[in-house]
């Protein structure tokens, strides 16, 4: 039996009219009429989730949920899992470990490395690596402590000369690897190394500079908003924004006549995200209240998570990372992207250095060394950010910090030496890297990769 076989855009083969029977001899009984067009049992029809959850409701959702489950679309899910059983276990060691306190100190410990690896997320997006951004966060503060403290310049010019130092070795790091064409690793080892030696050079021999108790710099982390009403306030507006741009995605979308959310839906992961963030107030508020850190990070990535998803320059940094020839043949300025790609890294570099410097209260020769690149890289990839480049968000940052800070924290107040908590991490980063290529194999496999 033979049927007449039929090209994606409807029209018969160039041999579906000339026989299809074994010998050369058309099958009329069994010829199928030119308006039909047969799916093979094997494919599977794909539908936009939003449309799916519309029509069969919270049953739509859990089908969907689990078909991306099967077809390697993890998502956050195992970062999250991660958190909820790290937690668990910590908690259950040691009643301290969510206690205001150390939940408080945890939120600070976020800010300096999360900035860093914020940028690191950006150049993930690539596909490519940066090694210099420990060394440059490190000739940051370097810079900002020399100006200010041993200088005099005022303070508010120390800050912007330190933030632009980093954006332009980012941008020199950018130059060499997308117009020379120097390989991205091998231009950031070396930035990692020159950096690193000019921070010892403009540092000089006193090695260490204490910065003022009341400067600007120095209340990046040392400020609390002890109100109650700051804590509660930013959860409420977190809550509020995060409902308001759902809703107002999911109309613009009907307006135009594709699936879009129901109300239903955005209601529930508003309340899923309203829980979480009024518990973080309350126990903030348990303590000094919300740390001014914490507000910043957050707020940098609500800025950087619009710009990837919203704007122009955030699909043109993706589609870069999705394949570099289809993005030339689309007209996006390959060399442009890529440089200002790693001018971000190099700010955002910057941005963690002043507040490490912040934290500890002083700039150092130790400034930007030791772990501190392994755990910004680390914290982008185990947040959930692809190292094969067009998948991730800059919510990665956060996510991964989370998973590192926590073990550190628990780690220390359970009495555990630096060496396990290094092999632990070591250990978490590794499996989130083969989820990731599972992730991809599996997608490829389903036909989404």
């Amino acid at each position: 039996m033979t049927t007449n076989v039929h090209k994606a855009n409807g029209g018969p083969s160039n041999g579906g009219n000339k026989g299809g029977g074994k010998n050369g001899k058309g099958d009329n009984k069994a010829s199928v009429p030119a308006d039909a067009n047969p799916v093979a049992k094997e494919a599977v029809t794909v539908v936009d989730p939003r449309l799916l959850v519309r029509q069969e409701g919270f049953k739509g959702y859990l089908t969907e949920f689990g078909r991306k489950m099967r077809s390697g679309d993890l998502g956050a899910v195992p970062v999250i899992v991660g958190i909820a059983i790290i937690w668990a276990v910590f908690q259950w060691k040691d009643s301290a470990f969510l206690s205001p306190k150390n939940l408080s100190d945890l939120s600070i410990l976020l800010g300096g490395t999360g900035m860093i690896s914020v940028g690191i997320v950006f150049v993930l997006l690539l596909g490519e690596i940066d090694l210099s951004v420990g060394s440059v966060s490190g000739l940051a503060a370097a810079t900002l402590a020399v100006l200010n403290v041993n200088h005099g310049v005022p303070e508010g010019i120390a800050v912007i000369a330190a933030l632009a130092s980093g954006a332009a070795l980012g941008a020199v790091h950018g130059f060499f690897f997308a117009k020379i064409g120097v390989p991205a690793f091998v231009v950031t080892l070396a930035g990692l190394l020159a950096w690193n030696g000019l921070m010892l050079q403009v540092l000089g021999t006193t090695g260490t500079i204490s910065i003022d108790d009341d400067s600007f710099v120095r209340t990046l982390t040392a400020h609390y908003f002890s109100q109650l009403i700051a804590a509660y306030g930013a959860a409420t507006v977190a809550t509020a924004g995060f409902f308001l741009a759902q809703f107002l995605d999911s109309r613009r979308r009907k307006a135009v006549g594709i699936p879009s959310r129901p109300l239903s839906e955005i209601l529930v992961r508003t309340a899923v995200l309203a829980v979480i963030v009024f518990a973080a107030a309350w126990r903030l508020n348990e303590y000094k209240g919300l740390p001014l850190g914490l507000v910043i990070f957050v707020a940098v990535l609500v800025i950087l998570d619009f710009v990837v998803r919203r704007t122009s320059y955030g699909r043109k940094v993706i589609a870069l990372g999705g394949s570099v020839e289809a993005a030339r043949r689309a007209g996006i300025n390959v060399v442009a992207i890529r440089i200002s790609v790693y001018s971000l890294a190099g700010l955002m570099a910057a941005c963690g250095g002043l507040m490490i410097a912040s934290r500890v209260g002083s700039a150092s020769q130790q400034a930007g060394t030791g772990n501190l690149l392994m755990e910004a890289i680390a914290a982008a990839v185990i947040g959930g950010t692809s190292l094969f480049g067009g998948r991730g968000s800059v919510w990665s940052a956060l996510l991964g910090m989370l998973v590192i800070g926590s073990i550190s924290s628990g780690m220390n107040l359970l009495g555990v030496a630096n060496s396990v908590q290094y092999m632990i991490t070591g250990g978490v980063l590794l499996a989130a890297v083969v989820i990731d290529s599972v992730s991809r194999r599996t997608q490829r496999s389903a036909g989404r990769g």
